[in-house]
């Protein structure tokens, strides 16, 4: 089947300019044929759910450094060749490689009990004994420096509650060394999350080099309530925090890359895709293997229908999303040469829940172009287009001037599940899997094939 090759003479007569005005009222009618035999094709069978379960539940949860990760990643090579796909590869690059060891956290006062815990990536361990101390309940930074002369020998609890995670996350991110600042002994951090059924979430967080490096590790919501109760009546509780979490050397780890090559375009390139590593927690279905997986569904599905766009498409697998980013960047260092014939980065990493469209980052004439080639999804409620499209593995050459685009999903629970051991494949559902994979084949593709690549900002 060539739906590529049937649209092609009407494609090069009908979008000869590329100037939006004039494609405005032809993409949709152009490109109908092949984006309904896309969505047709996603939606037909629950391919990328059952790749997906195989993923996660083969291989678990990937954390860099680890070797489920890099076992996964042979399996996607290896996959990837079987699908039929093109210039299979993995690209080196060198990761983080921080383990969390054993952790506990025991109430000692006034019960005993066990408190679940997840330490915060990048955290260094406690003494081996660990650090028994009075636990100090602070709401946010502004509370802890009003009371900085309370904090010395404590464990500062920050119980900052959800508003959104760009804003809560500040204290998964900033605890220790905040806590470090005004002589706090170690930090908790009450979980990321507007939900909880007392899962504590995982996480980055950093150190400030001008101050001392305290362990740091999440709580549950439930158990932050708790203390903060305790601390209410009077109660003075005390806890006994161990960690030892620990850095190896950095470890050798891979992008995986593969492609459609273009028909009359091959050195221009519309990637796409998603991160192939995880927290060491759950499966990492949501957080990214979803996002992996639909990205590399998109092309295989291409290349299934005989689809062939003017631009090479182009999936990654990028690695080291989660602990440092590693894999962006050096996607970008070995692609520098030809960033500037990247047309378009796309990447899933909000979960591959129900899409209503894509958020998309680009000039005004780029943005007009997309709202046209978005009305192809309106037959499954996906066409909407909204300001903000971006992602951490396609910022690096993003920042340098490629249009950048993510689906737009449903995120209502996606911060439900987010970094714990409730990450699997159960949360997922196949339809709203395969309305992503349809979302992204369809963009990538029209925009692989448009006869002028999409209008960038002036250097």
């Amino acid at each position: 089947m060539r739906l590529a090759s049937s649209i092609l003479g009407l494609g090069a007569t009908v979008l000869l300019t590329a100037s939006a005005s004039a494609q405005t009222p032809s993409i949709e009618s152009t490109y109908r044929p092949v984006a309904d035999s896309l969505i047709s094709a996603a939606l037909m069978d629950s391919a990328a759910w059952n790749r997906l379960a195989k993923l996660t539940d083969t291989f678990g949860n990937r954390l860099s450094g680890s070797p489920s990760l890099e076992r996964a990643i042979d399996w996607i090579i290896a996959e990837m060749k079987r699908d039929g796909l093109e210039n299979v590869r993995g690209e080196p690059v060198m990761v983080p490689h921080w383990v969390r060891g054993d952790e506990s956290l025991t109430l000692v006062t006034p019960r005993r009990a066990t408190l679940p815990i997840l330490g915060l990536g990048g955290s260094i361990a406690t003494p081996k004994k660990g650090i028994t101390a009075p636990v100090m309940v602070v709401a946010d930074f502004d509370e802890l420096t009003r009371r900085t002369a309370e904090a010395k020998g404590k464990i500062v609890l920050f119980n900052a509650p959800f508003t959104s995670y760009g804003e809560t996350v500040r204290y998964r991110v900033g605890a220790a060394s905040a806590a470090a600042k005004v002589g706090a002994l170690a930090a908790l951090v009450r979980s990321v999350t507007p939900m909880s059924l007392r899962t504590p979430h995982a996480g980055n967080m950093h150190y400030d080099s001008t101050v001392a490096k305290i362990p740091t590790a999440a709580v549950t919501v439930e158990d932050a309530l708790m203390l903060q109760r305790m601390v209410g009546r009077g109660e003075n509780p005390v806890v006994t925090l161990k960690m030892s979490a620990r850095f190896l050397p950095d470890a050798p780890s891979r992008n995986v890359v593969a492609e459609l090559r273009g028909s009359t375009n091959p050195d221009e390139v519309v990637v796409l895709g998603g991160h192939i590593d995880s927290w060491d927690v759950g499966q990492g279905a949501m957080d990214d293997g979803g996002g992996v997986v639909a990205a590399w569904e998109a092309v295989r599905l291409m290349k299934q229908l005989g689809l062939r766009p003017r631009r090479t498409v182009r999936v990654v697998a990028w690695t080291n999303e989660e602990n440092g980013t590693a894999g962006g960047k050096a996607y970008r260092d070995a692609h520098r040469a030809e960033v500037d014939k990247h047309v378009l980065a796309l990447e899933s990493d909000e979960g591959v829940f129900r899409p209503s469209g894509v958020t998309f980052t680009g000039t005004d004439s780029a943005t007009a172009v997309i709202r046209q080639v978005a009305k192809l999804l309106d037959r499954i409620g996906a066409g909407g287009v909204a300001p903000g499209g971006g992602g951490a593995d396609i910022g690096p050459i993003t920042q340098l001037g490629v249009p950048a685009m993510a689906p737009d999903v449903d995120g209502s629970k996606y911060f439900w599940y987010h970094h714990t051991e409730a990450d699997t494949m159960d949360k997922l559902d196949p339809h709203d899997i395969a309305l992503c994979v349809a979302t992204m084949a369809v963009m990538a593709y029209v925009v692989a094939d448009l006869p002028a690549p999409l209008p960038r900002a002036a250097k």
